[in-house]
């Protein structure tokens, strides 16, 4: 058996790494990680199965993008469907009728207004791809000096440069310098004093809303390009 590969897994099981060199996981300590590994080796519905036999409640649904739980015999049958009758076609002056079927069928139950979808491969990237649309919907409007973002702090919006910069995780922003200029933040709202034992909708909280306006009046409004925030914390 080689040094870098466990040996040939009987079908319908998965196999046990001998060795974590390699994979550098994100937001892990690896070193203890891998001295004590936690190995999910398969799924069904809204359990995962260790590689030691128990099953472990899913509560984040992957990463929130199995929302509809793992291994449902409908949806593994349509993406088996789908690779064997096209695995990928691309969007640059081409693409495939389903990816305009699923546009039309987004916007159709989106509010009013939200006439086109644009796809994206992660959430980073989506926010990524939010920030220059409205960027450069200012400038193509003829408003080229709207270019200040503003996001909130404890916010959570991916890990490229874009999503760090109008996030608010200290941890995520300090080791990367300056990030984006022009961008400013609103107070958080992850207040216990006042949150806990809390029904319905609060009594307090326009304060923090009202820090928008607040920071528009600093910047000028005709230099805002566009507000980011999470409805629901989650991070």
């Amino acid at each position: 058996m080689s040094n870098r590969s466990a040996e040939a897994a009987e079908p319908g099981q998965s196999r046990a790494p001998n060795d974590l060199r390699a994979f550098w996981m994100p937001f892990t300590a690896n070193r203890q990680f891998k001295q004590a590994p936690r190995m999910f080796v398969g799924a069904d519905g809204m359990h995962y199965t260790t590689s030691d036999g128990r099953r472990v409640l899913d509560g984040t649904a992957g990463l929130w993008c199995c929302n509809a739980g793992h291994c449902r015999p409908r949806i593994t049958q349509a993406i088996q469907r789908q690779a064997a009758e096209m695995d990928y076609a691309p969007a640059f002056q081409m693409g495939h009728p389903k990816a305009f079927e699923l546009a039309n069928r987004l916007v159709d139950i989106a509010p009013e207004g939200l006439d086109h979808a644009f796809f994206c491969n992660s959430g980073s990237e989506a926010v990524e791809t939010a920030l220059k649309i409205a960027i450069a919907y200012q400038r193509a409007i003829g408003q080229g000096a709207r270019t200040r973002l503003i996001g909130r702090e404890r916010g959570y919006h991916g890990v490229n440069f874009g999503g760090i910069s109008v996030g608010g995780i200290v941890t995520n922003r300090k080791w990367f310098g300056t990030l984006l200029a022009g961008v400013d933040h609103l107070p958080h709202t992850h207040l216990p004093a006042k949150n806990l034992f809390s029904r319905g909708q609060p009594e307090h909280g326009a304060d923090l809303a009202d820090e928008l306006e607040r920071i528009v009046t600093l910047h000028d409004a005709s230099t805002i390009a566009a507000v980011i925030v999470e409805p629901v914390a989650g991070s």
